[in-house]
């Protein structure tokens, strides 16, 4: 592809910041410790949770760098960053988070297959670029559509990222037409992450956007966009981000009985506290993120000092009042809330909180409910331990 490649090895890695947790060098995935992650309603792009299936790609030469768009369209077409630009701009603030946040706790019930996470792949950033419902005008399909006059009825995100799940070819991922064409989803095509150029951990030159839906789905280092006529077929739609119950195993799977993932389910998680933290007796602050997919706000967060026999309600808040978010920017309905509560720790107990969206779904209570040989959708009851009499000062 003119203007960017995908390197054959890990030589040319960018920079990470020191205090990144990292599950895999190669390819490198890392996040930040759990302790800084509810600091910040927008979150650092250097402490943004940093997934990859390989080499991250070079651009060598921005100017002759393009976006091809064919498939079942009349007007295939070849965009550069300059015709991208030219289109509305768009602030949206956002969550994403990897399918298999939380992933550690699950595998603590039964092994699962996949990068070990624990409560913080996921950030919440705001995206800058064009929507994707405007770029697709420029070929042809109007906003609103379900269908194209040539049947395509899907919007295939490919990628110059080249993985071994691929046998070695494109990481890709595709969403509903109907989806990307309505302008309401705020899917973009994003050149800025917190009002800077995305850097290239990031999808630097250009990534997709796509609120509310799991992370696999918003393709980093976009090379084309295609319009199909059914569901991506590649491995990461096909083999991978499905959720089956817990009687499936590695022997009797059939992947062709499920659908892939989309929406991300309602989640919350305790920040301010370790698996295992020594506390004094007395007042003890709870504080953490809850997020739901779909555009579901989050009506409430329910925090229990005695393992789930008894609730308090934690205020939440949401904090858009930052220079690069217009008040425009969607911040109550991609983005995550932050909640706190200062509770009475008086003997070693079990910390608990649960979310509830704006459905009214709620998080299950246990791990074992939802287990999964991918370990994907741990969205159960977030449970920490606390040790009265033993300071961690």
């Amino acid at each position: 592809m003119p203007g960017i490649k995908g390197p054959s090895d890990y030589s040319q890695e960018p920079l990470r910041h020191p205090s990144l947790k990292i599950n895999s060098k190669q390819p490198f995935n890392a996040e930040p410790p759990r302790s800084v992650l509810a600091d910040s309603y927008v979150t650092p792009v250097e402490l943004f949770y940093k997934r990859n299936h390989g080499p991250i790609p070079v651009v060598d030469d921005i100017e002759r760098y393009s976006v091809s768009f064919c498939g079942l369209i009349e007007k295939p077409k070849e965009l550069f960053m300059k015709d991208i630009r030219k289109l509305p701009k768009y602030n949206v603030a956002a969550t994403l988070q990897c399918a298999g946040n939380r992933r550690t706790a699950m595998s603590d019930v039964q092994k699962v297959r996949g990068v070990g996470w624990d409560i913080s792949a996921l950030g919440n950033a705001v995206w800058g670029g064009a929507k994707l419902a405007d770029v697709l005008e420029l070929v042809g399909i109007s906003k609103f559509s379900s269908t194209t006059k040539s049947g395509g009825k899907h919007v295939e995100f490919v990628s110059i990222d080249k993985c071994k799940e691929e046998n070695g070819g494109p990481y890709k991922a595709s969403i509903p037409l109907s989806q990307a064409t309505n302008p309401e989803a705020d899917v973009l095509i994003a050149y800025e992450m917190n009002g800077e150029p995305l850097n290239r951990d990031h999808g630097y030159p250009l990534r997709g956007i796509v609120p509310g839906v799991i992370g696999a789905r918003s393709v980093k280092w976009l090379e084309s966009i295609n319009i199909i006529a059914e569901e991506c077929q590649g491995f990461f739609m096909q083999k991978d981000y499905k959720m089956f119950p817990p009687s499936v195993n590695w022997d009797n799977i059939d992947w062709s009985t499920r659908r892939p993932q989309m929406d991300f389910p309602v989640q919350c998680a305790i920040c301010s506290l370790e698996d295992v933290t020594a506390v004094k007796p007395g007042k003890v602050k709870v504080s953490g993120y809850a997020a739901s997919g779909g555009g579901r706000g989050i009506e409430r967060v329910d925090v229990s000092v005695d393992g789930g026999k008894s609730w308090v309600e934690a205020s939440r808040h949401q904090k858009p009042g930052v220079p690069y978010i217009s008040d425009e920017t969607k911040s109550d309905k991609w983005a995550w809330v932050l909640f706190e509560v200062t509770v009475d720790v008086s003997h070693s107990t079990e910390i608990v909180a649960k979310a509830v969206d704006s459905a009214a779904n709620v998080q299950p209570e246990s791990v074992q409910e939802i287990w999964n040989l991918r370990g994907i959708l741990n969205t159960s009851w977030h449970r920490v331990q606390v040790r009265v009499g033993h300071s961690n000062m």
